[in-house]
C-alpha cells in the first residue's frame, strides 16, 4: 500500500466507488453504470483539479467514517485534499466541522465523518489524485446489478489514492443549491406510451408520485395511480436506457438509474430528459416526484 490511502471504518448504508461509468458495452449486456449524480461527481473533481471522470466515493444517506492516511516517502505526514458535494450533510474532521462544496485539507491519521443528509440522497467524496482501484472495462465504477467493478465498501477496506495531476484550481467555495423537497423531472413521451390508455397518459403528468424505500441504483420504484394498459398484448424484450420510465404489470412506474438492465420486457411510457438525470439520482425515499411533459416527439430507441 502506498503512503496515501483511505481506510473505511464504517461505510454507512451504502458506499461505492464511482466515476463516469463504462459506456459503449450495452451490446455485450453491460450498462454504463457510473455516478447516479454526475453533476456532483464532476464538481467534486473539479474542486480538486482532478479530471472530471476521476473515481470517487458515492455514499448513500451518510454514516461514512474514513481514516486518512497520507505520508511522504520519508514517512512524515502530508496534506491530502478532499471535496464533498451532492446531498448536503454534516461533515466533521477529528470532531470539528468542515464544509461542503469546497476543498478540505486533511492529514495523516485524521478521521472524517459524514452525518445524514438534510436533503437528497447521495453525497460524493473526491480526493485529489483519485481512488486508484483497478478498472474493469475502462471504468472503476461499481455496478450493483452486474457485479462489475469493486464491491460495495465494508469496514476495514483500504482504498489507494493515485498521484495528483495538474494544479489546484484555487477555488474556495462552489455554491450549490440543495436538492429540493419536491422533485420535478422533464419526460420525453414514448417509445411505448401508446400502450397505455389516454387517462393513464394524462395521469403520468398530472398526478404526483412518491419514491419508495424499495429503490436503489438500479431504479426508483414509484407509488401513485396505477397506469392502465390499452390492450393485453405482450412486448418482446427491447433496449433500455437510463431515465426510462418502465411500467410493470402493477401499473407503478420504475425510473431506471445508473445500474439499470440493458433490456426489458415491459413498456416504457416515457424517458426522463438527460439533463434531469443527476437530479433523479438524488431522489430519497418518501420524496414527491412530478413529471413534466417535454416536447411532442417520442424516444424511439
Amino acid at each position: 500500500m502506498n503512503g496515501r490511502h483511505l481506510e473505511i471504518l464504517a461505510p454507512g448504508p451504502l458506499t461505492t466507488v464511482q466515476d463516469l461509468g463504462r459506456p459503449g458495452w450495452a451490446h455485450l449486456g453491460v450498462t454504463a453504470s457510473g455516478a447516479a449524480d454526475t453533476v456532483s461527481l464532476t464538481l467534486a473533481n473539479r474542486l480538486l483539479g482532478n479530471p472530471e471522470d476521476t473515481a470517487a466515493l458515492e455514499t448513500t444517506l451518510g454514516g461514512l467514517r474514513v481514516r486518512i492516511r497520507s505520508r511522504r516517502a520519508d514517512g512524515t505526514p502530508a496534506v491530502l485534499y478532499l471535496a464533498l458535494t451532492g446531498a448536503p450533510c454534516p461533515v466533521r474532521v477529528d470532531g470539528g466541522a468542515a464544509g461542503m462544496n469546497a476543498p478540505i485539507a486533511v492529514t495523516d491519521g485524521q478521521l472524517l465523518e459524514l452525518g445524514p443528509p438534510a436533503s437528497g440522497l447521495r453525497t460524493y467524496l473526491a480526493v485529489r489524485g483519485g481512488l486508484d482501484v483497478p478498472p474493469v472495462l475502462g471504468s472503476r465504477s461499481a455496478d450493483l446489478l452486474s457485479g462489475l467493478g469493486p464491491p460495495p465498501l465494508t469496514a476495514g477496506d483500504t482504498l489507494p489514492v493515485g498521484p495528483a495531476t495538474g494544479t489546484m484550481p484555487g477555488v474556495d467555495l462552489a455554491p450549490c443549491a440543495a436538492p429540493p423537497g419536491e422533485f420535478t423531472l422533464r419526460v420525453v413521451p414514448g417509445p411505448r406510451d401508446d400502450w397505455f390508455d389516454e387517462a393513464s397518459r394524462q395521469a403520468l403528468y398530472r398526478d404526483s408520485w412518491e419514491a419508495t424505500s424499495r429503490s436503489n441504483r438500479v431504479g426508483v420504484r414509484l407509488e401513485g395511480p396505477a397506469l392502465v394498459r390499452a390492450g393485453d398484448g405482450e412486448l418482446p424484450a427491447e433496449g433500455m436506457v437510463r431515465g426510462a420510465l418502465q411500467v410493470p404489470p402493477n401499473g407503478r412506474p420504475i425510473l431506471f438509474l445508473a445500474d439499470h438492465p440493458v433490456t426489458g420486457g415491459y413498456p416504457v411510457i416515457g424517458v426522463v430528459h438527460p439533463d434531469d438525470l443527476p437530479l433523479a439520482g438524488q431522489l430519497p425515499p418518501g420524496a414527491t416526484v412530478r413529471f413534466r411533459r417535454h416536447g411532442a416527439g417520442r424516444v424511439l430507441g
